[in-house]
């Protein structure tokens, strides 16, 4: 549904117009897997997310052989434990440490022992960095630093998710941060660190970062939300650094939509952080 929804809102226009030759691949599809049982009651079908997983981080491996910025589109950010997973395959193939800039109101740390909703699409980040309570899924052929993770727009933290990112030292911009500091010093500073790595950096862009006011097709709304003045300042900066090597525009429910304003919003910004901007100016890359 929500890859229907972007090319409907026309994704792939926009970036051809801005000098980009863009390929749609078309829907990925699962690989079969068989029924798998969990130890923990509320998690189902764990057996699509092996799939789902499997899938996905051997086609983004392939695009990220291929292609100059493979843009996956969602669907629910559990997309991100094979798309991130698979990049990072190819970052260890260069040579290079891969990095992840998580835009979300979640931080998607849960594993499956510690998931009460079963929610499965608030494991990936725990899964690409090589926590432990993965069993099952597939193994990771390169993780993730944790260090090389940093999250903006977080204001939805269970407890055990708050006790992790303490524990393994992601980076992490809440509400508060960006209330106090705007998003162009985090941002900033977590873009020099790409810079000076050599880094190949993988952008996942969640709706419910954004605020549910502006963008309501998400199923995990919550208040408080980036602007789209904010948002669209990231994307700017983003394409202003000549850092980013894959994006994911995830959580995308048309269901949910208003006429279509959600999936027009994120085209929008995907269109920003591939280049479109209002008036050229100089820029400073990181």
């Amino acid at each position: 549904m929500g890859p229907d929804a972007f090319r409907t809102a026309g994704l792939s226009r926009a970036l051809t117009e801005l000098g980009w030759a863009v390929t749609d691949l078309g829907d990925a599809t699962p690989t079969a897997e068989p029924e798998i049982s969990h130890t923990n009651s509320a998690v189902k079908n764990l057996d699509a997310l092996v799939g789902w997983t499997r899938s996905l981080s051997k086609k983004a491996l392939e695009m990220a052989r291929s292609c100059d910025l493979p843009v996956f589109l969602g669907g629910d950010h559990s997309m991100s434990a094979g798309t991130v997973s698979g990049e990072a395959e190819r970052a260890a193939e260069l040579g290079r440490e891969q990095f992840v800039l998580w835009l979300d109101a979640h931080p998607d740390l849960h594993t499956l022992h510690t998931t009460a909703s079963g929610n499965l699409h608030g494991t990936p980040v725990a899964y690409y960095t090589g926590q432990p309570g993965f069993e099952g899924l597939p193994p990771l052929a390169a993780r993730v630093d944790p260090r090389n993770v940093s999250m903006m727009g977080i204001r939805s933290v269970d407890p055990e998710e708050r006790r992790r990112v303490a524990e393994i030292g992601i980076e992490v911009s809440d509400t508060r941060v960006l209330d106090e500091q705007g998003v162009i010093r985090p941002l900033g500073v977590f873009l020099d660190r790409v810079s000076k790595a050599k880094g190949r950096l993988h952008v996942s862009l969640d709706v419910d970062f954004l605020d549910p006011g502006i963008a309501p097709a998400v199923g995990t709304t919550v208040p408080g939300g980036a602007t789209f003045r904010e948002a669209h300042l990231i994307m700017e900066m983003l394409h202003d650094s000549g850092l980013v090597t894959s994006l994911d525009l995830a959580e995308l429910n048309p269901f949910l939509d208003e006429r279509g304003r959600t999936a027009r919003l994120m085209t929008d910004l995907a269109a920003s952080l591939f280049g479109r901007r209002v008036f050229d100016r100089v820029t400073t890359a990181f």
